[in-house]
């Protein structure tokens, strides 16, 4: 009786954290779009968070969001991330040690150059997790 209930909620466990996983995703892929781009160039919001990354989420997390070997993709991240979500993470921080991993995040909710810029580097981030944007400096829509 009691293995069959442990069973029964390991399963029950299964089926709800797949359930968060994926209504994480659906939101994500639910929210409007937070960058413009027409005509191969940026709204001023998406080109501030390329610099704003590139000053404070580059030396961890690799060129154009795309990884090192140090911290995750961000192009990858946020095909499962929500806006509420990378907030959350950025602003508090995240903890992921085990014997598998030990990846540590600080928190950046006091760092002004991060948490100011937040919803510009989301917006960026989107943009090239989406495929909208590529890898390098976008162009802006100022630039000629």
């Amino acid at each position: 009786m009691g293995k069959a209930l442990s069973l029964a909620a390991v399963s029950l466990l299964g089926i709800v954290t797949t359930s968060i996983a994926f209504s994480g995703a659906a939101r994500a892929a639910d929210e409007p779009k937070p960058y413009k781009i027409e005509n191969g160039k940026v709204d001023q919001g998406t080109y501030n968070g390329y610099r704003r990354y590139g000053e404070s989420c580059l030396r961890c997390h690799g060129p154009d969001g795309a990884g090192s070997s140090y911290a995750p993709d961000l192009t990858d991240s946020l095909k499962h991330l929500d806006h509420d979500a990378f907030a959350q993470t950025v602003i508090n921080g995240r903890q992921n040690v085990n014997t598998a991993n030990t990846n540590v995040m600080p928190a950046f909710g006091t760092t002004e150059d991060v948490v100011n810029y937040l919803d510009d580097i989301y917006a960026y981030l989107k943009a090239r997790s989406d495929g909208a944007l590529g890898r390098g400096r976008p162009k802006r829509a100022s630039d000629d």
